[in-house]
């Protein structure tokens, strides 16, 4: 156990002295009674609880020795909870769960999972953290639920799960997680994702068992397991650089969206769905549509100084809750705007030095590092620096597709593995600044797309799509250089049918590889997001793309596999759900105005460190592969882009795919980003088909 000490609002952590009792019941008594130790006790935060880890399961036809089976599963993904396993098996029901764990806190025997509940109804298995779980607990034990066996996140998740309800249950919880629950009244199996999707989850259909997963590793370790390609996740992949939900790369086998939950039995095992059917199937229990409606409704009526000052409060409540931790805590730096915010308020709220990281890069144009420094020399952070040359990234490509057990072409993935190597050996968490751009407006698409669309909006699509042909042509006479790439990109662009088949456009990658079959209208049907129609200007439509799409597709999945590769619980202050609620309250100019983005942040910023850090362009942890390709990365595509082994790929177009690399080699084009998707996809095929 662990004894919390409050001094001015912040927490210290020290043991629990070891002749005092551990995991005994907490004793119900007269309701202030039992509301003021349940403060007390709460607060002590003891969240076996926030343990970061992998689940697993099975549901129907079990295979022989279910139990050995479970276990590999588990074994699986030691890598996500390598501090303890648990496995719970009713074969009767023909349902079981298993369970890795990566402890945060206290890794008590009261926090143990899989977790039945007091009544033995419902047992749960949980990959995550729920921030607010200290105000459920109160919440509970004023509704009844006096007495606990320990202090865990999990056993407050599963006690409001029964006593709410699962919708009304998630709808109370502020957190990450993804997450099965076993009703053995109804014999159902319920499986849900967080809101923003930063924790994952797969299910499919293997030899008679519905399985599900962390990752499809596990999934992978049925006996009954057959490996093939999807193609149409294929496609989606290779134009956009990862595989979207509801589909994944194999066949019968699906990603659970953000803010769903599916709902099973054991019959319908039987039976694989289509995706069509399967994305009938889910629920939801929070709804963006609903959040931005509400926004429209009712948006911020108070000044822009009260909107600055009630942004604040929530983002120091968001750090504050995503910093308790009894191990090391620390944050990834870029020395952009949304980072060097959560670190400055990290820092604001800490009696010790925050702990920083960054990354940094030989080719000056790429390089933050620098701006990192600073910011961590004003915050006064305790800052380290790790180096990626381009010889250093050969070696960690080669692990790429083992951490990224489905493919992921998000270049960024090199730098974010090794600075989340570099971070685990001080820290076991830490906090990053993503979402920022998605909820206030940030990334430079946003304002190169809304500039060039306000023009190409008023001319006939006829006009545009001829003027398409007419870029094209002249791209291919120039050959090569800026000039080139940018009438290339913009040929695949103008010729769109609306607003948000332009946005759609802008977010393919540029010369994405073709596949045989033509799959992109089947899988974005059920993959792409469709704007509300309340959504009125481009400027808001795309930050709902992205918060749909690439915020848990492709942010969430890059970080998740980085981080917990190597065992380190990644936190995400800004994607806190009331604080997208509030971006959605403000007015578009408080947003973007004259092509800078995130003026709000930008602002709040600005309070706390000089205007230079604040008015930063935002870089991010890009990664120059289009160079490194014609480089020292060279010799590695060469291999897996071979001729010989692209014809024994009946997805590929072999030749299509040897004209682009040759015309990249050249120096004729940039198709840096799309020969990178599929160099994963190829690498991936050679460990996994």
């Amino acid at each position: 156990m662990l004894h919390r000490i409050d001094y001015s609002g912040r927490q210290f952590i020290k043991p629990w002295p070891s002749n005092e009792p551990r995991d005994e019941p907490i004793p119900s008594g007269g309701l202030l009674d039992a509301a003021k130790q349940q403060r007390k006790r709460a607060q002590l935060s003891v969240r076996g609880c926030s343990l970061m880890c992998g689940i697993a399961g099975m549901l129907g036809s079990l295979p022989v020795d279910p139990e050995r089976v479970l276990r590999v599963m588990g074994d699986s993904l030691r890598h996500r909870g390598p501090d303890g396993e648990g496995v719970w098996l009713d074969p009767d029901a023909g349902v079981g769960f298993a369970h890795r764990r990566l402890a945060v806190l206290d890794l008590s025997e009261a926090g143990r999972q899989p977790m039945c509940s007091r009544s033995g109804r419902f047992v749960l298995t949980f990959n995550g953290e729920i921030y607010n779980h200290v105000e459920l607990r109160l919440e509970l034990a004023a509704a009844g639920h006096g007495e606990w066996r320990g202090y865990s996140d999990t056993e407050v998740l599963l006690t409001a799960l029964e006593h709410w309800g699962p919708e009304a249950a998630l709808q109370r919880c502020n957190g990450m997680f993804a997450l099965a629950l076993w009703d053995r009244e109804a014999g159902e199996l319920l499986l849900a994702r967080d809101r923003t999707g930063e924790k994952p989850l797969y299910v499919g259909w293997v030899h008679g068992s519905i399985v599900f997963g962390s990752e499809l590793r596990a999934l992978r370790c049925h006996p009954g397991w057959r490996h093939a390609v999807e193609p149409v996740a294929l496609e989606l992949m290779l134009r956009l650089g990862y595989v979207p939900a509801p589909w994944s790369i194999h066949p019968g086998i699906f990603k659970l969206p953000a803010a769903s939950m599916l709902r099973l039995r054991a019959a319908d095992a039987a039976q694989p769905p289509s995706a069509e059917e399967f994305h009938a199937r889910l629920g939801c229990y929070w709804s963006l549509d609903e959040v931005v409606a509400a926004g429209l409704d009712t948006p911020w009526s108070g000044s822009e100084g009260e909107a600055l000052h009630a942004l604040q409060g929530l983002l120091d409540d968001a750090v504050r809750q995503r910093t308790v931790a009894d191990v090391p805590v620390g944050a990834l730096l870029s020395g952009g705007v949304d980072s060097s915010l959560v670190v400055a308020s990290m820092q604001r709220q800490s009696t010790t030095r925050v702990r920083t990281f960054t990354i940094g890069f030989d080719e000056q144009e790429l390089d933050e590092s620098e701006s990192a420094r600073q910011v961590a020399r004003m915050l006064g952070t305790e800052h380290e620096e790790v180096r990626l040359p381009a010889t250093r990234a050969l070696g960690l490509i080669e692990r790429l597709s083992e951490i990224y057990d489905e493919p992921f072409a998000d270049a960024a993935q090199l730098p974010a593995l090794l600075v989340c190597q570099a971070a685990r050996q001080r820290v076991t968490v830490a906090l990053t600044g993503d979402g920022g751009d998605e909820l206030f407006h940030g990334y430079q698409r946003y304002m190169d797309a809304g500039r060039i669309w306000g023009v190409l909006g008023h001319v006939p699509v006829a006009i545009r799509r001829a003027a398409a042909g007419t870029a094209q042509a002249l791209a291919q006479t120039i050959g090569r250089g800026a000039m080139a790439a940018t009438l290339r990109r913009q040929a695949g662009r103008i010729g769109a049918d609306d607003a948000d088949d332009y946005y759609a456009r802008v977010l393919a990658l540029p010369g994405a590889i073709p596949v045989f079959g033509n799959g992109w209208s089947r899988g974005a049907a059920l993959a792409w997001p469709h704007p509300p129609r309340s959504l009125v200007g481009l400027a808001p439509r795309m930050r709902y793309v992205d918060q749909r799409l690439g915020l848990p597709e492709g942010i969430h999945a890059k970080l998740d596999r980085a981080s917990m590769s190597v065992a380190l619980e990644l936190r995400v202050p800004l994607l806190d759900h009331r604080l997208l609620a509030m971006a959605w309250c403000m007015p578009q100019r408080w947003l973007a105005h004259g092509g800078v983005g995130k003026l709000l942040l930008r602002q709040l910023l600005g309070r706390q460190l000089p205007a230079g850090v604040a008015a930063r362009r935002k870089q991010g942890f890009d990664v120059p592969v289009a160079a490194w390709l014609r480089g020292p990365l060279r010799g590695w595509a060469e291999d897996l882009l071979d001729t010989k082994v692209l014809a024994q790929d009946p997805l590929i177009d072999g030749t299509a795919v040897r004209a682009r690399f040759d015309e990249h080699l050249a120096g004729r084009a940039d198709h840096g980003y799309a020969l990178w998707a599929l160099l994963m996809y190829r690498s991936w095929s050679g460990r996994h088909g």
